[in-house]
């Protein structure tokens, strides 16, 4: 695959192009109960022996909660534009629905006011996985109650946070949370098959609409996306059932949170599984519920898939050619390093005609990290940001539509199941003292964003 490393700089991507860096609440506010804050699908699932790959739990994380100030002057240090963080829907209601926790409405006002005040431009993410456990006792995502249950919580938040706030993403990543966390059981809340996965994809479409549809009515000005998680997806040789596998595994990863709020529907041809949504969860109704006029998509991509064909695969019938057995330059995770999937997928996105415009707002990657002499030297992670970049810009001078890049993540933090060993932080993070360190991948993002 061709390689992306020309030269370029912050000018060569428009003077209106934004730049950003993302966190999000569960991974790195802890204050698990302070302050009234209820507990959340991933407190819970955090607390189940062998779920976190080092045994550690998010109760303290990176004190994002107490230390929001300096982490905030470390976005600005680093020259972005723009901060990207999740509202924990626990801290705003406790019991999911119902009473509102003040204490949680005024701790992110005065993140929103900090971020106005040292001149960054607030994206606010109403869902980044932190489900109320209240909720998930009461079904989840699998169950309807929590499309009317979302749609209350959202407009508690725009209502509060509308008059500083116009730029809001309604869901992250929705394939992620839903496959990992209600098909394959890795992720929080732990449900396992595809009984659980189906509903929760549907009733995740209804709520995303549901959510964006109170923010455009409350919000003067709003400008509102969705953030789907994607790879670009390869056939491991040019036989036609690596071919058909690859269409198989790009409807699912790819085309299933997407097509729908095009106003296509699901992607039943290529995956014909998709069809017991309609036969068993869907409602008449809900055909015209799952498509919203985006102001933009956010595009989350780490890595490409190469897949094929394999018959012994339950439900999919297609399996992963690994990284590591391709011999491709991959990170700690194992996840290929290609620029070329990012150009790819931009231009797979564009091709459609309902998106307006996209923007990258999550692409990072972990390595293992090393402090020496007070000082991480990233370079791996510099040349990965590099290559991403080239990547974003080829798309960009073809054409693609596509309005910034955010990079994920600020700080090393709590990487869900992987724990605290994948580190994706421009800031180090020492987890006894909370003393950051800012590593030379932020170093060279202040250099680069220079004006």
């Amino acid at each position: 695959m061709e390689q992306f490393s020309a030269p370029f700089s912050r000018h060569d991507f428009g003077e209106n192009f934004l730049w950003g860096v993302t966190i999000s609440a569960f991974q790195n506010e802890g204050a698990c109960d302070a302050d009234g804050k209820g507990k959340s699908i991933w407190d819970e699932f955090t607390t189940k022996k062998g779920k976190i790959k080092d045994g550690t739990n998010a109760l303290v994380t990176v004190d994002f909660y107490n230390r929001y100030r300096e982490d905030i002057q470390l976005v600005k240090k680093m020259g972005f534009d723009v901060f990207r963080f999740s509202i924990s829907w626990p801290r705003i209601l406790p019991e999911g629905t119902g009473r509102v926790n003040q204490a949680g409405i005024d701790y992110y006002h005065r993140v929103i006011d900090a971020c106005l005040e040292a001149g960054l431009t607030p994206y606010v993410t109403l869902y980044h996985w932190d489900l109320p456990h209240a909720i998930e006792h009461k079904g989840g995502w699998c169950h309807r109650g929590v499309i009317f249950a979302f749609e209350e919580y959202v407009r508690i938040c725009v209502q509060a946070f509308g008059d500083k706030v116009k730029n809001w993403i309604v869901m992250n990543e929705p394939f992620g949370f839903t496959s990992l966390g209600y098909m394959l059981g890795v992720h929080a809340p732990g449900k396992f098959g595809v009984s659980y996965f189906l509903p929760a994809v549907h009733h995740v479409l209804l709520a995303q609409v549901a959510g964006a549809k109170v923010i455009r009515e409350t919000v003067k000005g709003a400008n509102i996306g969705t953030c789907l998680s994607c790879s670009y997806i390869y056939p491991y040789t040019q036989q036609e059932a690596d071919i058909q596998a690859a269409k198989k595994a790009d409807a699912l990863f790819n085309r299933l949170f997407l097509e729908p709020v095009l106003g296509m529907g699901y992607p039943v041809n290529d995956f014909p599984l998709l069809r017991r949504i309609e036969r068993r969860y869907a409602l008449w109704r809900d055909w015209d519920q799952l498509s919203f006029d985006f102001d933009f998509i956010g595009v989350q991509n780490y890595f490409p898939l190469v897949v094929r064909r394999n018959a012994f695969m339950p439900v999919v019938g297609i399996s992963e050619v690994k990284p590591k057995y391709r011999r491709v330059p991959m990170t700690a995770l194992g996840w290929e390093i290609s620029g070329e999937g990012m150009y790819a997928i931009l231009k797979q996105f564009s091709a459609y005609k309902g998106i307006k415009r996209l923007m990258v707002t999550e692409s990072g990657a972990a390595f293992a990290d090393i402090m020496s002499g007070g000082v991480v030297d990233d370079q791996d992670r510099i040349g990965y940001f590099k290559e991403y970049l080239s990547g974003v810009l080829k798309a960009k001078n073809e054409g693609v539509p596509i309005d910034g890049y955010f990079a994920w993540t600020l700080t090393d933090n709590f990487e869900w199941a992987e724990g605290y060993k994948a580190r994706f932080g421009l800031v180090h993070v020492d987890r006894d003292t909370q003393v950051r360190t800012m590593k030379s991948s932020g170093q060279w993002f202040s250099e680069f964003l220079k004006k």
